[in-house]
């Protein structure tokens, strides 16, 4: 090979290089400005579905806050309006309302405070909570359809049962329950007004079973009383309603499953970006 040649050669080599070198640089560029963009993507998702889950949990918690502030008031203006069933003297609308109130302000915190923080260990409890009570509540839904007859019997007997406490002076609450129930929704007794009889061991009703209320109306044989009784007209309500009840039903399904997912994207974002715990 002649030295010109040769020159050309080791010239044109050097060009290679340097063309390949540019390529490479230019191919890395790239590779990182895509990285960038994607990285950027994921932490624009990272936001907005943080701030969607904490305005979700927000609302969930002011609605727990509101439902323990009447279950309060109802407890402490309304004390002596107890429940129906003597088997369950503790399960009145009060503390029902106040139990319920105190989950949903609990599940809610947990979702606010990891949705704001980042916190895999909250959210992770979170999305538990959500479960756990998701699972009970098909559990729950399972049992009464599946035993529905025997429900329905056992709550007719344990009401015909709480009737016999209505005169007596310590049950201010029952008395008070049943004077407003059968007062608004025109119904006397748990399957008519002749359980009273047997309660009350007298042909007499207590004188919010008249279709016209007056002292002592419900001890004058001749007045007309409410014929049907409260456990039927509910279960007519709730067989009118039933559409209502099925769309409240979905919906808090809904948020009970949306809740669930976005709590889980969130973890799996801060995971994949390898976010540490934070306390």
């Amino acid at each position: 090979m002649s030295r010109k040649q040769m020159c050309t050669f080791l010239w044109g080599a050097e060009v290679s290089v340097i063309l390949d070198g540019q390529i490479a640089s230019k191919n890395e560029k790239c590779h990182v400005g895509n990285h960038r963009h994607s990285f950027t993507m994921a932490r624009g998702c990272l936001c907005c579905v943080k701030y969607m889950l904490f305005l979700f949990n927000l609302l969930f918690w002011l609605g727990g806050c509101g439902l323990l502030g009447v279950g309060v008031w109802l407890s402490v203006s309304q004390g002596s309006f107890a429940t129906l069933s003597p088997s369950f003297p503790s399960i009145s609308a009060a503390n029902l309302i106040i139990t319920l109130g105190a989950v949903i302000m609990v599940t809610g915190f947990l979702g606010c405070l990891g949705a704001i923080k980042e916190n895999k260990c909250l959210l992770l409890s979170f999305f538990i909570t959500l479960l756990v009570i998701l699972l009970v509540e098909l559990i729950l839904l399972i049992l009464f359809f599946v035993y529905t007859d025997n429900v329905s019997e056992n709550a007719r007997q344990d009401l015909k049962e709480g009737l016999t406490l209505y005169s007596t002076n310590n049950n201010a609450g029952l008395r008070n329950a049943w004077n407003t129930i059968q007062t608004e929704w025109h119904c006397c007794g748990v399957n008519g007004y002749t359980d009273w009889h047997t309660a009350l061991q007298e042909k007499v009703v207590p004188d919010h079973c008249c279709q016209n209320i007056y002292q002592d109306c419900g001890r004058n044989a001749t007045n007309q009383f409410w014929t049907q009784g409260c456990y039927e007209k509910v279960e007519e309500w709730l067989d009118d309603n039933k559409h209502l009840l099925g769309t409240i039903a979905m919906c808090v399904l809904v948020i009970q499953l949306l809740g669930m997912a976005f709590s889980m994207t969130l973890y799996q974002q801060i995971h994949r970006s390898g976010k540490k715990y934070e306390a």
